[in-house]
């Protein structure tokens, strides 16, 4: 399989690695270093906390809404 480089440093780069071999295929390698249970929950507790930062900037939004509309003066103008 032909690796096309698309700049100088690209082609430098797979000229130098061409005839490169790795054999890292030992039972090690393909064992997860993280339980699928932790890295669930770890996701859970961050869509959790980014749920709620966006449900409090939701509420502050409203608040800082209202406050400008309580603080506005509204002047009465004639009718023409």
């Amino acid at each position: 399989m032909a690796i096309g480089a698309r700049d100088f440093i690209d082609k430098l780069l797979v000229e130098k690695y061409a005839q490169e071999k790795v054999d890292n295929h030992d039972a090690d390698s393909l064992v997860s270093r993280v339980s699928a249970d932790e890295m669930l929950e770890a996701m859970k507790a961050s869509a959790d906390t980014y749920r709620t930062m966006l449900a409090l900037n939701n509420r502050l939004t409203v608040v800082c809404y209202g406050v400008v509309a309580k603080s506005a003066k509204y002047v009465q103008t004639e009718a023409v």
